[in-house]
């Protein structure tokens, strides 16, 4: 469980007095423990992963306010989480592996964007970013 790894990482960082990494853990199983808890029962792996995406999501969208302020220290501070969060993520793959998950699943050219998505996003939930998967069915679409 994915629960158990953050949970580790955790009391980890809390020996090592390392407070980015404290708090970005503490969130992420704040996080966890609220959706268990609204669920009333354990989270899937891929319930545990959304959730990860959703704090990666929110993280590159701090990043992207920083990097508009031209704030290097918090531009800084956002891509060490981002590498933090991204660790506890399955490999991501690149945009020619989705390209070709994505035909081989059926995604063809002249297909409607909706089309395309309902396909793509179960197929590749956890495997890579939104932004990305979108990318490439405009691109093969």
């Amino acid at each position: 469980m994915l629960k158990t790894e953050v949970f580790e990482q955790l009391k980890k960082a809390m020996r090592e007095k390392d407070v980015l990494a404290k708090g970005v853990l503490t969130l992420v199983k704040s996080a966890l423990d609220l959706a268990e808890k609204e669920k009333g029962e354990a989270l899937t792996h891929d319930e545990e992963i959304a959730i990860i995406n959703r704090e990666v999501k929110q993280t590159n969208q701090a990043l992207e306010g920083a990097q508009n302020a031209g704030r290097a220290d918090l531009i800084e501070k956002e891509q060490a989480k981002l590498v933090l969060l991204k660790s506890f993520l399955p490999k991501q793959l690149t945009e020619v592996e989705i390209a070709e998950k994505l035909t081989a699943a059926g995604v063809i050219s002249g297909m409607n964007m909706g089309e395309a998505m309902k396909i793509a996003k179960p197929l590749l939930t956890g495997q890579a970013e939104g932004a990305v998967i979108s990318k490439v069915v405009k691109s093969l679409i």
